[in-house]
């Protein structure tokens, strides 16, 4: 009983399954025809008897043909044999009628079902709206040659009157039932494809906002609603286009994450960039690449923006002023304290998606990019070099603190940068706390130190000794003068063989004539670092004193 049950419950789920050759347009057709065809071929089936026992054994013959046709109406429908089924019913209904008007009569009523084949026409979406009319012409047709050849003729098997009113008023009901049921089932298959609609866009947004989540991470906000909005831009391609271009680093970083455990590491770059991405997101930069501890970052694509330099700039200039926050959360977990450089640079860039059709991305390529990460090198900490380019597009409200001509690697002409201190006009930013307060030490701290780039790099063994100490930069008396920009590797002297050892790095940010530099550290291991400060700290309980 279990079995045929359950084989019960199958077949009619299969009612409500949509063929894999339907359209989801047709769902409501789909569940409306089945119970409709299923119904017809109960209704014959059980017509096969009452003929025989009204003894009109045509028509009980004729329901036995009638019975295998819905049988295979039915199972062509369930397979989404859309021509196959339409036709046979529209035949066997047809034909059905007619015969039983010519056999027992118009008084019976088997005449109107005729009259409810225009409900599988119009119900059957894939049905060309020509047919649908031709159809319900014919039908209606059909309808007045039978009223007219044979309603006023005597039929070939004469019923009894209570018998013709019988069948009469079933069939009325039959057909009034049928196309009850036919709307209760379409609205109840409405109802269910509306629900299912609603659950899917349902399922879409949830799947969006968890792409959002995901990719948000990867791509910048503008990256994504472009890309939502517009998902031919996921074909590869790409433009020239203007735009600004800034490179980010944080200065000694690669030294500073040896000394660290990994989960410390990125505990202090998870942090860093929680600061970061928000400060860029705020100036509708896109945020093209996070390479270790860097950020590549454009402004100007995918959106035009006229005013990208000035955005660029205050965004710059922002980020520096965030590094604030991003020390005290670092100091307060007992991390050591990060310094980040800045470059900027404006120019003509190809922006697109680059790639293959199994892996792609967003990118910018030019020279253009190699060129800030040029001038991305110059920088010290908390530092913002930006080209002649980007000067010239933000405009007079920049505050220039320096300028000086270098020249890059693979560069045929001296690249002129400056030194922005702050951005006016709408903006109206400064850089925060930039003084170096240097003190003058109580004795010298003897140094030697070789010189990385320049006319003297690769000298070795040259002696110097630091004269006035702040926290990230010191005023030293070197062998000689060097140009702004020289990078520095220095150890200590007169210390223990540990503390010598270790390599510290600056580049010198100003060169007076008497031969004293004021160089930035860029790289101090903590060791040295602590000596150092306490050197300083002694300066100045000594100067108090």
């Amino acid at each position: 009983m279990n079995e045929i049950v359950s084989m019960l419950k199958g077949f009619f789920k299969r009612f409500s399954e949509l063929p894999e050759n339907v359209p989801a347009e047709e769902y409501r057709y789909q569940v409306v025809a089945s119970y409709a065809f299923f119904t017809a071929w109960w209704f014959h089936f059980f017509f096969t008897f009452i003929f025989f026992f009204i003894s009109v054994r045509p028509l009980a013959f004729l329901n036995v043909g009638s019975t295998v046709i819905w049988t295979i109406i039915l199972w062509a429908h369930l397979r989404g044999k859309r021509i196959t089924s339409i036709s046979l019913a529209v035949f066997e209904i047809n034909l059905h009628a007619a015969m039983c008007v010519y056999f027992i009569g118009w008084e019976t009523g088997f005449q109107y079902y005729i009259l409810a084949q225009p409900t599988i026409f119009f119900f059957a979406a894939s049905v060309q709206s020509a047919i649908r009319v031709s159809l319900s012409v014919a039908v209606c047709l059909l309808y007045a040659c039978l009223h007219f050849f044979l309603g006023n003729v005597l039929p070939l098997y004469a019923l009894e009157p209570w018998l013709q009113n019988t069948l009469y008023y079933f069939n009325v009901s039959a057909i009034f039932f049928a196309l009850s049921l036919f709307s209760f089932y379409y609205q109840t298959a409405a109802t269910n494809a509306e629900a299912a609609l609603e659950q899917e866009k349902s399922k879409l947004a949830e799947m969006t906002e968890l792409l959002k989540k995901m990719f948000g991470r990867y791509l910048s906000t503008e990256v994504m609603a472009s890309l939502i909005e517009n998902p031919s831009a996921l074909e590869l391609g790409g433009e020239k286009r203007r735009v600004t271009i800034m490179m980010t680093d944080l200065r000694g970083f690669t030294a500073l994450s040896e000394r660290l455990e990994p989960e410390r590491v990125v505990q202090m770059l998870n942090a860093y960039f929680e600061v970061m991405v928000e400060v860029v997101l705020k100036y509708h930069g896109t945020i093209n690449e996070i390479i270790g501890d860097a950020l590549l970052i454009i402004f100007g694509a995918p959106q035009e923006m006229p005013d990208r330099a000035q955005r660029a700039i205050a965004c710059a200039v922002e980020m520096q002023n965030s590094m604030a926050a991003v020390n005290q959360q670092n100091r307060t977990q007992g991390l050591p304290e990060l310094e980040m450089g800045i470059g900027l640079n404006d120019t003509e860039v190809i922006v697109g998606n680059i790639g293959s059709s199994k892996r792609s991305k967003y990118a910018v390529v030019g020279s253009g990019v190699n060129m800030t990460s040029r001038i991305e090198s110059y920088t010290v900490g908390g530092q913002i070099l930006i080209s002649e380019s980007v000067r010239k597009d933000a405009g007079d409200i920049l505050r220039i603190d320096a300028q000086r001509d270098v020249m890059p690697k693979g560069a045929d002409t001296p690249l002129r940068i400056y030194e922005v201190g702050g951005i006016a006009g709408d903006f109206n930013l400064a850089l925060e706390g930039r003084d170096p307060n240097l003190v003058t030490l109580a004795r010298r701290i003897p140094l030697h130190y070789t010189v990385l780039e320049g006319k003297d790099a690769g000298k070795t063994g040259q002696a110097g000794s630091v004269v006035r100490l702040a926290k990230n930069c010191a005023e030293m008396r070197l062998g000689a003068l060097f140009e702004i920009m020289t990078n520095l590797k220095m150890n200590l002297e007169a210390v223990d063989e540990k503390l010598s050892s270790r390599n510290f790095y600056g580049k010198v940010i100003k060169s007076p004539e008497d031969g004293t530099h004021v160089v930035r550290f860029t790289s101090v291991p903590a060791e040295v670092d602590a000596y150092f400060q306490a050197h300083r700290q002694y300066a100045v309980k000594q100067s108090v004193d």
